[in-house]
């Protein structure tokens, strides 16, 4: 899978420092991956909710943060559209949030 931005990755490792190996990893782990739709995501990662519209939440760092991104299947492209607190992403809707 491609990741669109990678930059956007670094700069919330630089505002949430307590996350950085985490989305480390997940960023290692999703650009390995060859997903062909929500089923092969929830294989990976047991624990990720999956939303309408091709939206995936997945935990970091046991559940204090949230990632919100979007699955482009047949592109092969995850677009970051949020990464926060448990408590930040309380406050958005994960359904209809757009890219930083």
């Amino acid at each position: 899978m491609r990741i669109i931005k990678r930059n956007t990755l670094l700069d919330l490792a630089v505002k949430y420092p307590q996350a950085k190996k985490q989305l480390d990893i997940w960023y290692d782990e999703v650009i390995k991956a060859k997903w062909r739709d929500q089923n092969d995501v929830k294989l990976d990662y047991p624990k990720a909710s999956i939303l309408k519209n091709n939206r995936v939440v997945f935990d970091i760092v046991g559940g204090s943060y949230r990632l919100i991104v979007k699955v482009e299947y047949r592109f092969q492209v995850v677009y970051i559209l949020f990464f926060g607190t448990h408590r930040e992403y309380d406050k958005v809707d994960a359904d209809t949030i757009d890219l930083y």
